[in-house]
């Protein structure tokens, strides 16, 4: 947390125009420790933002794309995958790691969503 311990960005679920939101779908669906994981690492981003690794990094290919980094129960690892768009951070796509790097299908979902929030005219303002 920061110093002051005021949230630097604040945290925003990516809806969907059905409504849906991808990313609380997707953690509602986890094990309570694993949300618990999660959330804990969501919230140092929120107050710790601008940050790197080993907790979060940008995605070099994919501008404007940033990754949190999740150690889970059993050895697993998850990725939460974010924009920043002024001071509010938009959850795009999260999943589990089951090899090194992450899948070209879990980036390539994550940057679609990021273009159609880029289009959304419902997007939170700031």
């Amino acid at each position: 947390m920061t110093r002051s311990g005021k949230v630097l960005v604040a945290l925003f679920f990516r809806q969907q125009p059905s409504g849906r939101e991808p990313v609380r779908v997707w953690l509602g669906d986890l094990p309570q420790e694993d949300r618990q994981r999660i959330g804990h690492d969501l919230m140092k981003v929120e107050f710790g933002w601008p940050c790197g690794p080993p907790l979060c990094a940008s995605l070099t290919d994919y501008p404007g794309l940033y990754e949190v980094r999740s150690n889970l129960t059993g050895g697993r690892i998850a990725r939460v995958f974010f924009t920043v768009s002024g001071r509010n951070m938009v959850l795009l796509h999260g999943f589990i790691k089951k090899t090194q790097a992450s899948p070209m299908k879990e980036l390539k979902l994550a940057e679609r969503r990021l273009k159609e929030y880029n289009k959304d005219a419902r997007r939170p303002r700031h």
